[in-house]
């Protein structure tokens, strides 16, 4: 009986399997599994503000777009919201208008304070973690994972600054991503980072399926946008502002695309050249839907045809049931968008 239920099991395997052979290539939009964020503050002190909402603001993002929390890593030096100087505790805002807490009701912080360290982070990234580490701080990845990596700090020619004590350098970034290469811990990774001199931080670079943003070319400072009056302090970068307001225009089923996404941010706005490095990338980011790391929307295919798993011999051509022409393929909704929809930044 095992037996007949097992070549059961195949034939109807490779009925379904010629079937999803005919799905359009643009309902086909990659290869990838699953989708991961690491999103990181390496900034302490009260000034400091801004990168703190940078780096919240991308998070709320991703997570609108239906990035789970299990599969975001968030890294935050300091604890706004808590801060003493804070004039609204258990918040963070991203605009004077104080429209939106990014700090929020459901934040959940992987490493906190002096957590953050380029130790820390470089054995997240490479896996190489101390023997029970909790599920939480483990950047669990394989080969069918897309990773989105945000960064944002006050850098310089080659390095990022940790908590204004220590560094990490372009060439250990590099190497570090090699080590997730060699180990088959990602498919792609966009690289994105809102810093000084931010582009020095990617020209390491040598692993393949790579595809990275700077806020800033060497020799570049990245700039803040605006103060609140009632804080005090810059409270967002011009980079990661103006790339919220392109993602709150963004919806889990949306077709744009990541070639959109790396012009957000134009001289005139930006103050600072926005650098792109695209030779390790194989695809065009022009037919990358932004949901490949962004959102968490995968390939799914719908309405091709339906399969009866019921075992029922012998078997009819009614088993299985071609799609008709007039019928439309769609992707289902898989988070609810409405809950999360405010006025843009």
């Amino acid at each position: 009986m095992r037996a007949l239920l097992f070549f059961v099991t195949i034939f109807y395997v490779n009925e379904y399997v010629q079937a999803v052979r005919q799905i359009p290539d643009d309902i086909l939009r990659g290869n990838h599994t699953n989708n991961w964020a690491v999103l990181v503050d390496t900034s302490r002190f009260w000034f400091n503000y801004r990168h703190v909402a940078n780096v919240l603001s991308i998070y709320r993002s991703v997570k609108r777009l239906g990035i789970p929390d299990s599969q975001i890593i968030l890294m935050v030096a300091d604890d706004m919201a808590c801060n003493p100087r804070n004039p609204r505790p258990a918040t963070v805002f991203n605009h004077r208008k104080q429209h939106i807490n990014v700090y929020g009701d459901d934040v959940e912080v992987d490493y906190r304070g002096y957590e953050v360290t380029v130790e820390n982070f470089v054995r997240l990234l490479t896996g190489r973690l101390f023997p029970g580490t909790p599920r939480s701080k483990q950047l669990l990845t394989d080969e069918g994972s897309n990773i989105l990596v945000y960064l944002t700090g006050h850098g310089g020619d080659g390095f990022l600054k940790f908590q204004d004590s220590e560094e990490v350098t372009s060439q250990e970034l590099a190497d570090a991503l090699e080590q997730m290469w060699q180990k088959r811990r990602y498919h792609e990774i966009f690289f994105m980072i809102d810093t000084c001199q931010a582009a020095s931080m990617y020209e390491k670079f040598y692993s393949p399926n790579i595809l990275a943003v700077a806020s800033s070319l060497v020799g570049e400072d990245s700039l803040s946008h605006h103060v609140d009056p009632a804080i005090g302090v810059y409270i967002i970068d011009r980079y990661t502002f103006h790339a919220l307001h392109f993602l709150e225009r963004v919806s889990p089923d949306s077709m744009k695309t990541m070639g959109e996404f790396l012009a957000v941010c134009p001289k005139q706005e930006c103050i600072s050249t926005v650098g792109v490095r695209r030779d390790l990338f194989p695809r065009d980011p022009h037919k990358v839907p932004i949901t490949d790391f962004f959102g968490s929307l995968r390939p799914v295919e719908l309405g091709i045809n339906y399969l009866n798993v019921s075992i029922a011999l012998p078997l009819t051509e009614n088993t299985i049931r071609p799609v008709k022409q007039e019928e439309k393929y769609h992707y289902a909704q898989q988070f609810p968008t409405h809950l999360f929809q405010t006025r843009a930044t």
